[in-house]
Parts: C-alpha cells; structure tokens; sequence
C-alpha cells in the first residue's frame, strides 16, 4: 500500500466544523473510497464522517493516528461532485461542510438501513401422498395452503405475509408445513417502490409522444444543441401555462438517457410529484425500461434507502422529486430541469438555507451537465441572467393545440354587497359548471374558518401568547390556533377584556370557503385541501387522484394547488382575495401576486373546454392586477425591473438577511446594534449597503423577539469570509441567537 493511502481525511458529521485525519487497515484500506461514509473514533465516542480525500495533508502526526472502525455503506454515499457541491455550498451559504453532507446523505443511509429482505413461500418439489392423506384428516388449514398453492400454477412464489391474509390463517400454519418439508421459504431482498402501491395519484397517461408546435421543436432543438455539446449551459424554458414544457423536458430526456446520461428533474412541491412521476414512468419505464425513482421528504426511510440505492449504483438514472433531489447521487449527470423555477418553496429555510434552483445551476456546472429552468412566470433573478448573457432562453408563447388562455373576470369586491366572500359572478358560475358536469378549484392561500377574533366594544383582539400574530378561529373543533408556532386556546364565549357578547370574527379562510361553497353549490362534492386535512401519507395523492376522476366537482385550497397541477376538466377558478399577498411587507410582493395570479389562472382551460377565471380583489387598480389580467408578462417585467433597479434590490445586488432573536427584546435591539457599530464602517468601505438593524415585521415568534439586518452586495463570495469572522469574534450574548441567510425569500 502507498504511504499516502494509510491515511484518510474525513469530516466528521456531528459539528466539529473541520476535517481530520484516520487511518485506515491494509484489509479496508482499498474498499474505502473518497465520498464514503465510515464510523470513527472521535473523543470517547463512536461517529459518521465522509471521506474527503485518501492521505492527509501531515498537519497531525501519524502515528498518534486513531484508526478508523469500519465502512457504513458499500459504495460512496457521496460523489466527487457532491463533495465540490458541499464545498461552494458551505463558503456561499455560510454553513459547514458537515451540515451540508447531512442534508445530502439520507437519514435512512446516516442509520445503516439496508435492503429490504422479505420472506416467500412456494410448494416443495415433492410431496409424499401420505403426509397430504393425514393433512385432509388433522390440519385442515394447512391442506388449504398446499391446495392453493397447487392452483396459482402460475406463480409458484407467493410473498409470505400476502398469502397469511389471502388466506386469513396464522404464520404457524405455514411454521408447520415448513417443518414437515410441503413448503418452502425463501427470504430474497425486495424494493419498497415510492408511488409503486397502485394508490394516489399516479397519472395514468399514454407512452405516446405527442406532435410538437414549431414553438415547441425549436426550443427542444435549442436545449438538445446544448446538451450534445457536452459543456455546461443554462436554458430558461419561458412558456405560458399550458404550452407543453413538460413535452420539451421530455423530449430532451429522451436524448440523454440515449447516450447514457443521468437526469434530476425538480418539482416545487410534493404536491407535484405523483403527476410527474406518472408521466416520466409512462414515457421511460413502460417503453424504455428507464428506472424512475422518488425522492423527497414524505417518503419513508425504506422507500428513501432503496431510491438512493438504485442511483448509486447506477440501477436507475432518473430521479424525481422536491428540492433535497438536487443531492441525489446520480451517475452520468447530464441534465438538471428545475420545473416552476420562480418558486420561494425552493429555498430551504434551515441551516444550510439553500436555493434549490441555484444549487441546480451551480451542480450542473461541475459536472458539465445542462440545466432547464422552466416556468410560465420566471423569476426576475433568471430574468436577469438571461439579459446578462449568462442563460439562454427558449419560449413558448402559445397553449398547445392553439387553445385560448383562460378568459379572466377581475371583480371588485367594494361593489359586492354585505361584505360577501363570493361575489354573485363567480356563484353563478360556480352553478353552472356543475350544471354541465365541469369541475372548479377555489384557492385562497389563508387556511381555518376565521382569520381574527375581535371585540367592537373595547378593541380587543385575540393574540397568540408567544407571537406578534392574531389567532386564527378553526370552526370544526372551536379551537383558536397560531399558524406561527401551533399555540391554541378554546374560543371564549364573551370578551376576555370587557365581558362583552358582542365579539365577532373577522377574516375568512378555507374553512369557511368550503361551508359557503356547500350552501351555493348544494348537491355539488366539495374537498379541502390544505395542511389541516391532508396530514395523512397518502391524503394528498388520494383527493388529486379523486378529482382527475371526476369524482369531486369543486376543490378548495391553499398553494398546494395553486401550480403545475394539470386537470384537463377544470373549466373555473376562483382567486379570493388576491390582494392578500401584496400587503406583504416584502419587495417582492408584486412579483409574486403576479405570479400567483398567472399560475392560479393557469389550472383553468387547459383540456378541450375552454376556462375562466374569476378574480376577486379590493385593489382592481393595481399593477400586478392589471398586467395580469392582460398577460402582458413582458410589460410587468419591465415596469418591475425598473423599481428594483432603483432601489438596488435583487437581482441587480444581492440580499443577505442577518436575523437577532431572543427573549428580550432591550438584549436583541442592544446586540443588533453594537454589532452595526463594530462592522458598519468597514463594510461601507467594501461598497456593501447595510440597513437596519429594525424590528422584524412579525416581531415576535415562539416567545423570542427578533431584529433584522439587511446587507446589499454585489459579491456574496467576498463578503461572506469577512462577516464569518467577524460574527465569530464578536461577543455575543449566550442567550441570543443569530442567524445569516443568503439570497433570502422570506422577509417576514
């Protein structure tokens, strides 16, 4: 063995904040491999750590070496890139590497969990007559086993627990015919298959593949240039909702999985990822034989493990799944499409506090791969690429099939009378897309029955004990709840502060929506869809799958349906309250108002009939409104790149959030403040822009009192090693808590 190789360098996983040298025996010695996960000796107790480089770099003495104890998986839970990946992630975001390799290695993996082994039955090869003779007589039950068994000729391997419950018999039953030598059994490893079970909403679609519009061939044929190239570039997918890009994405799968390459394809959503798994199946497993695998946090342990077993090894090399997939250790990687781009629900807001999409980009570089970013309404931030120069774009400005957008009704709700939640026109065609057997979605992005609980006579109001936020009144069990840190209370009968029985509530959400829903559309099948009813594993897969089916005519819900769901009967959509994200106090509240107003109206229209939407606002006037009504996505573009260009806002400089809590708010504001006074001159020098330090707009969360910084910068890379040091120099307060975000999208 080379004198280099008895050494490891390996980042321990439990925060030690660096790496640090092992060594490892002649006989696993050439099993161990950069990317590995290995236990080590670390104080007196035992630890995970990757294998960052085979040697050391003779910063410790070797013979006071401790030697590694043994290998936790048999092959690299990390590749190469993964490990260049981990290395940018921690410096841009401000983490550590181990923090990193955490997020990317599998909690099922970290634990050691291996295949499933499970146990088979089938009949032995002879059985003797006199044996079955006394079984007819004195076991009936076990001569019912050998009897059906005898008849499935066609499958002589019967899993162990689907034949007890087939058979309703006891695993004694079968004990004893295993003893007496009439059956078999077999443990043989199986894969439990994310999505696999025949439940939910697997979209059951065609292996076809469709005619493409000239929009759509020049802009596969765009990306298919990119990717023959074998270099790394970045393609922006620009297409209206309903215009094919998942035909495009496909199309372009199809020529890497040619040529042996490997694909991660994105969603925004869990919510999202049953219909795309459907349809990648359809077009690559069923024709193909392409495996497709799940991957994102609702999956159990078991259906994780043996999804980044079959990447790893090279046994699948296409994976589907929410942000945590841009990890996935897939072979080959040639191509990384990042569906919805725009989403904030990329962004991981727990240390390391990535961007998906970024992440995306920054992977696809390493490994020379190409990465699609689509969206009908793309981010201002790869807007902005795309007039530097740094992505390509490709668009796609007409539905498939030349189908009309969506007809778009904005109703202002001044002039409705009594301060209804329904306006009359969006009632009635509520009634008559039931009358002609069409179905609805209603999206309201506020979840419980009431917003607020307030009393006329003395003011008062009801608030969370440990937040700056009003308790939100859920109807069906009579309870008030915070939606920030799950705090609830009973309702109280009168005022708590004057007595008085006038208290009311105020504010409406999906609760609410739904029973109103009810007494309009009275023999119509109404579900809600939101994070208090879909708490069940398969809750969500079973409601989408019942309504593909026709069997619910009117669907309620929060931003789990507001984007990407592809519902060829859907003819309506109602948008209550579409003001209700552009009182944010953020700037990108317009953006974002647009954006959800275009992906909302997007659902309706998109099969044989066309669709409407009806938009029920307070605010008819305003911008976003206005440009979306027309689909002027251009016009609202530019207006809006104008006012972040004025103020410096992102993406012309980027944003780094600098979060202060703690449980009193004199300490917090003290702290934040010294902490201006000590770095403040410097970073002017440097050209960074600082503001604040200021009170959160929800000051209070989870009884902790927070202030915000916000810094401006046109360069993270070197701003970032200065402010790690200072932050680690200055005293702060054991008490407090500080937190750094790069490029943040939650303001609040």
């Amino acid at each position: 063995m080379l004198e280099n190789e008895e050494t490891l360098t390996v980042m321990p996983l439990s925060g030690v904040g660096r790496a640090l040298a092992y060594k490892v025996d002649e006989q696993l010695g050439p099993k161990v491999s950069v990317g590995s996960l290995v236990r080590i000796p670390l104080g007196n107790r035992s630890e995970l750590g990757v294998v960052v480089k085979k040697g050391d770099d003779g910063e410790f003495d070797r013979n006071r070496l401790k030697q590694i104890y043994g290998m936790e998986q048999p092959f690299p839970v990390v590749g190469e890139d993964g490990l260049k990946l981990a290395r940018w992630m921690a410096g841009y975001y401000s983490c550590g590497m181990e923090q990193v390799l955490e997020v990317m290695i599998p909690r099922a993996v970290r634990r050691g969990m291996g295949q499933k082994k499970e146990r088979f039955i089938q009949l032995a090869s002879n059985l003797d007559p006199e044996i079955l003779k006394t079984l007819t007589k004195r076991a009936p039950k076990q001569m019912l086993v050998i009897e059906f068994l005898r008849d499935q000729a066609a499958r002589d391997n019967w899993p162990r627990a689907l034949l007890l419950k087939r058979l309703g018999i006891t695993g004694a039953v079968l004990d004893g015919l295993v003893k007496k030598g009439l059956v078999d059994e077999t443990r043989e490893a199986t894969e439990r298959v994310a999505y696999g079970d025949g439940t939910g909403d697997i979209e059951q679609v065609g292996t076809q593949e469709f005619k493409l519009t000239e929009e759509q061939s020049a802009a596969a044929e765009g990306i298919r240039k990119s990717v023959q190239a074998g270099e790394f570039g970045v393609h922006l997918l620009h297409g209206v909702t309903g215009s094919g890009k998942t035909e495009v994405y496909m199309r372009i799968m199809r020529e890497v999985l040619t040529v042996g390459g490997g694909i991660i394809f994105l969603v925004p959503e869990v919510a999202l990822t049953p219909q795309t798994v459907g349809r990648l199946r359809a077009r690559f497993e069923a024709v193909g034989g392409e495996k497709v695998v799940v991957w994102h946090s609702h999956l159990s342990d078991g259906e994780r493990y043996d999804a980044w077993r079959a990447l790893a090894t090279g046994e699948a090399r296409v994976v589907v799944g929410a942000r945590s997939a841009v990890f996935a250790p897939v072979e080959n990687l040639r191509l990384i499409v990042v569906d919805e781009e725009h989403e904030p629900a990329y962004k991981q807001e727990e240390v390391p506090r990535y961007h998906g999409r970024d992440v995306a980009v920054y992977r696809a570089l390493v490994n020379k791969a190409v990465c699609v970013l689509g969206s009908a309404t793309p981010s201002l931030e790869s807007l902005h690429n795309v007039n530097n120069g740094k992505y390509k774009v490709n668009r796609l400005d007409k539905r498939i099939d030349d189908r009309q957008l969506p007809l778009m009704h904005v109703v202002d709700m001044r002039r409705e009378k009594g301060g209804r939640i329904f306006s009359g026109l969006l009632a009635d065609k509520m009634q008559d897309r039931f009358d002609k057997k069409e179905q609805t979605i209603l999206f309201l992005n506020r979840r419980g029955h009431d917003s607020s609980l307030n009393c006329p006579d003395c003011g008062y109001v009801a608030l969370c004990d440990y937040c700056s936020i009003t308790l939100t009144h859920h109807y069906h069990d009579r309870r008030m709840r915070c939606h920030m840190c799950g705090f609830e209370t009973s309702v109280p009968p009168v005022c708590p502060k004057c007595r008085s029985p006038k208290i009311h509530y105020k504010g409406s959400g999906t609760q609410k929506v739904e029973a109103i829903a009810k007494k309009l559309v009275p023999h119509a099948n109404i579900v809600r869809i939101d994070s208090d009813t879909m708490r069940r594993k398969h809750a969500l897969r079973e409601q989408l799958a019942a309504f593909r089916q026709g069997k619910i005519d009117v669907l309620v819900g929060t931003q789990m349906i507001a984007k990407g769901l592809d519902f060829p009967n859907v003819t309506l959509v109602g948008l209550l309250d579409a003001d209700l994200s552009m009182h944010l106090p953020d700037f990108r509240a317009s953006e974002r108002t647009f954006q959800l107003l275009v992906q909302v109206s997007g659902r309706a229209g998109r099969g044989d009939r066309s669709g409407e939407v009806v938009v029920q606002t307070y605010m008819p006037s305003s911008p976003p409104l206005q440009y979306g009504r027309q689909q002027d996505f251009d016009g609202f573009i530019e207006e809006e790149l104008d006012h972040r260009k004025e103020f410096g806002y992102p993406p012309y400089r980027h944003l780094i959030h600098h979060l202060i809590r703690g449980q009193s708010v004199e300490k917090v504001e003290f702290y934040a403040k010294q902490w201006i006074k000590q770095v403040g001159p410097e970073l002017k020098k440097r050209g960074v822009e600082v503001r604040g330090p200021a009170p959160c707009p929800i000051e209070r969360i989870q009884n902790m009192f927070r202030y915000q910084i916000w810094y401006f910068t046109s360069n993270v890379s070197k701003l970032m090693p200065y402010l790690n040091e200072q932050r680690a120099t200055f005293k702060w307060d054991p008490d407090l808590i500080e937190i750094v975000d790069v490029d943040a999208v939650n303001l609040i």
